[in-house]
Parts: structure tokens; C-alpha cells; sequence
């Protein structure tokens, strides 16, 4: 059975991490490589007005998601937890329930974002001209929000037993679909941006169901039974407990960063459009956070479940370490070539110095942001998913909000905006070093694993 295969608690720190952490890299450059594809094809085929369409609508959707995706995020402590003490009995029934949780969630998030999308996005503010277009790219992409909420899900699973190559498998494979419909749908049939929503939504059906079937074939404890799939009571709890915080905290950052693309939108369609083009830049360049922040969490879980205390400790250094590093070195690259880099979607001189200014501002703090999220994930790893919460939803949305709100009055120009990221990513490092030195997390952990 592939179990020792997956495994974090054995054998050689770096080795493990960069081995789980490479192909999570690779995945999630091969999703940015089709997101980044999308809008190409948007503003190269159609124009800047829908590429600001699209655009308008990328913190929208993150604020519908996000919240399922942190409650799957409570689905995989669990896991791994169970993964890496073996405790195969009661993480079958945790994976089992966090499925069936995610079909009733898919069906209610697409209800809800299809529902939605006109009354958001008007009270975003977006402009006249581009709003059909926003609503139409929207409701297309909510659609298939179910395959968004099981794709992170079984992702989830894979990941939280240490198995982070076949994600990428699928994700290859979905990439290449969505970028030969967008060339098809939008590049030669001349579709209008739905069109574009659309091919996103298949590519991720595609990888879904791909993910689906490898778990119900594996040969191992976490194979997935059709017959199993239900709610346990206890699992389900415990999935609640651990993913609801994150849930929470994920939801309302992304509200905060919706009232940021709200006063982006007051500067009108090149400003939208040359932000936008660095939205989807960015993902690219938090490729490196996101990667080692997962393999933190899953190496936290795993080794905490083992009893592994020491192995943790080396661990984090050696993930922070890496994540900052490689975040910073990515940044002054970004900060140097950012004219060559927005220009790649935008058509007009106006919007691309909306957004190079936007980008320099930025680009030179995401070590700060790296920090940030991999403490975050090593907590919620050793399952205080709360107290993340806490610190972000102060520092990433109360004092985001309430900067923008006073200071963009006080000098009404993009840069002040961009500023909100670096300040509250700032204040979030300091709360989160002082934490991670000082607090007795891990044994708070074992009292919790006692208890359950």
C-alpha cells in the first residue's frame, strides 16, 4: 500500500519538504499558466474594456470560494493528523465526510454566485460599460463552482497524506484543455468574455474528475468507497472546528480586498484593466508562498501526529526560510521588469502605468507576505486555526479597510490603495514572529489530539 511513499515523518527534512513542496510549485504555475491565458486571450481578442470586465470580477469570486476552500482546509488537518498516526480507521471516515460535505457545499455555492453576481458587482462599483460583460463572465464561471469546491477537496486529501504529484498530473492535463478552448472559443469562434468562463469551467471538471478517479483506484488506506461517502457526526465536527476559522478569516479578507478592487474601479477602465493584468501576474508570484505554505501545513499535521516535536521545529525554519528567500528574489525581478510584464495584457500606455505603478508598489514586500502565510499554515497544521483568524482578519482586513478609507480621502490617487498591502502585511509579520517564538503551540496541540 502507498503510505510510507507519501509520508513526511521519515527520512530527511529538505528532502521531504522540496519533494511535496516542487510538485504543489509545479501545479499551481500550470493553473496561473491557464488563469493568465484567459485573460491574454480576453484583452488580446476582445480589448482592454473586457479584460476590465474580467478583471472587475477576480476578488468577487475569490470571496465566494474562499470560504469552502478554508473549511476544506480543516478537511485536510484532520487527515493528516490520522495520516501520520495511522489512525487509518478514523481518517477514512474524516475523508468520507469532508466529501459529502463538499457536493452539499458545490451546490450551494453555485446557487448563491449565480444568484448574486449582479447585486455584488453593482455594489462594487463597476463601471456601466463593463458591467454585462462582468455579469455574463460571472454566472458562467459559478456554474461549475462545484467543480471548484471537489477539486479542493480531493486535493486536499492527496495533499494531506503527502501525495502532491498527481494534483499536478491533472492539473497538466486541465491547463492544456482550457487553453486549447480558449484559443477555440474566444481566438477563432470570436466568443464574447462567457466564453472564456466557460473553458475555465471545463478545464476544472476535467481535473476534478481526474483526482476522482485516482482516489477511487489507489491502493491504499485513503481510497475513496462510493458507498462510504456520508456524514459522520464526529468528522464532521472536527472538519468544523479546524476549517471554519479558516473559512472565516478567508472570506472576509477576500470582502476587504473586494473594498480594495471598489476603489480601484473609481479610477475608471485602464486603472481596472492594469490592475487586473498584475492580479493575475501575482499569482505567479505568490507561486512560491503558496507551495511551501501547504507542504507546512501537511509536514505540521503529519509530524504532530506522529510525535514528531523536534522534526517540526527543524521543519518550519527550513519552509519560512526557503518561502521568504525565493518570494523576495522573485519580487526584484518583478519590481524590474513590470512595464514588459503588464504590457503582456494590456493594449493601451494608460493602463499599463496604472499597473506598473501598482506592481512596484507592492512587489518589493512579499517576503513579508510569505512570512505571514506560512505561520498561518504551520498553525493551522498544529490545529489552532483560530488564532490565524484572529491576526489576519485585524491586520489584513480591519486595518485595511480603515486605511483605505481614510487615506485615499486624504490623497485620492492609485499608490495609496496599493500601499493597504505592504502595511497590513507588515503588521501581520510582527504579530505572527512574536506568536510563533513564544507561544506553547505544540503541546496545545497534543492536549488537542488527547481529547478527540
Amino acid at each position: 500500500m502507498h503510505t510510507k511513499r507519501h509520508s513526511l515523518t521519515e527520512g530527511s527534512i529538505w528532502k521531504s519538504m522540496l519533494l511535496f513542496a516542487l510538485p504543489v510549485f509545479l501545479g499551481n504555475l500550470f493553473q496561473q499558466l491557464y488563469n493568465a491565458f484567459d485573460a491574454w486571450c480576453v484583452g488580446y481578442f476582445i480589448g482592454d474594456d473586457a479584460l476590465a470586465a474580467v478583471s472587475s470580477s477576480g476578488s468577487l469570486i475569490f470571496m465566494m470560494v474562499s470560504f469552502f476552500q478554508g473549511l476544506s482546509m480543516g478537511a485536510g488537518v484532520i487527515i493528516a493528523r490520522y495520516f501520520g498516526a495511522r489512525q487509518y480507521t478514523s481518517m477514512r471516515k474524516a475523508i468520507h465526510t469532508s466529501i459529502a460535505f463538499g457536493l452539499v457545499v458545490g451546490v450551494v455555492l453555485t446557487a448563491l454566485g449565480v444568484a448574486l453576481t449582479p447585486t455584488i458587482l453593482r455594489w462594487m462599483g463597476t463601471p456601466a460599460e463593463v458591467l454585462p460583460r462582468s455579469i455574463s463572465y460571472f454566472r458562467y464561471y459559478f456554474f461549475g463552482a462545484i467543480f471548484i469546491v471537489m477539486y479542493n477537496i480531493f486535493v486536499g486529501i492527496l495533499h494531506a497524506v503527502g501525495d502532491s504529484k498527481h494534483p499536478l498530473y491533472y492539473l497538466i492535463v486541465s491547463t492544456f484543455v482550457n487553453i486549447g478552448l480558449d484559443v477555440l472559443f474566444v481566438g477563432v469562434f470570436h466568443l464574447d468574455v462567457g466564453s472564456a468562463a466557460v473553458a475555465t469551467t471545463i478545464s476544472q471538471g476535467v481535473s476534478a474528475l481526474l483526482c476522482c478517479i485516482h482516489l477511487l483506484r489507489v491502493d491504499a488506506p485513503y481510497q475513496v468507497k462510493l458507498k462510504e461517502v456520508a456524514f459522520d457526526k464526529k468528522s464532521l465536527l472536527e472538519i468544523i472546528r479546524y476549517g471554519f476559522p479558516s473559512g472565516v478569516q478567508n472570506s472576509v479578507i477576500a470582502f476587504a480586498n473586494v473594498v480594495v478592487q471598489s476603489n480601484i474601479n473609481s479610477f475608471g477602465k485602464a486603472a481596472m484593466a492594469g490592475c487586473g493584468s498584475y492580479s493575475k501576474l501575482e499569482g505567479f508570484v505568490f507561486l512560491p508562498v503558496t507551495c511551501f505554505s501547504q507542504a507546512l501545513s501537511t509536514f505540521v499535521g503529519q509530524n504532530l501526529g506522529a510525535g514528531n516535536h523536534r522534526r517540526v521545529k527543524k521543519g518550519i525554519g527550513f519552509g519560512i526560510a526557503c518561502s521568504c528567500l525565493i518570494a523576495e528574489l522573485v519580487g526584484g525581478i518583478s519590481y524590474l521588469i513590470s512595464p514588459q510584464l503588464i504590457g503582456l495584457f494590456c493594449e493601451t500606455q494608460e493602463a499599463i502605468d496604472f499597473g506598473v505603478r501598482h506592481m512596484r508598489t507592492i512587489c518589493l514586500f512579499y517576503f513579508l507576505l510569505a512570512f505571514s502565510h506560512c505561520v498561518a499554515s504551520i498553525l493551522r497544521g498544529a490545529g489552532k486555526s483560530t488564532v490565524p483568524m484572529f491576526i489576519m482578519l485585524a491586520c489584513w482586513c480591519v486595518v485595511r479597510v480603515s486605511y483605505i478609507t481614510i487615506a485615499v480621502k486624504l490623497v485620492n490617487e492609485l499608490t495609496t490603495v496599493s500601499w493597504a498591502y505592504p502595511i497590513s502585511w507588515s503588521l501581520s509579520s510582527i504579530i505572527f514572529l512574536v506568536y510563533l517564538l513564544k507561544a506553547d503551540w505544540i503541546h496545545t496541540f497534543d492536549r488537542q489530539t488527547e481529547k478527540a
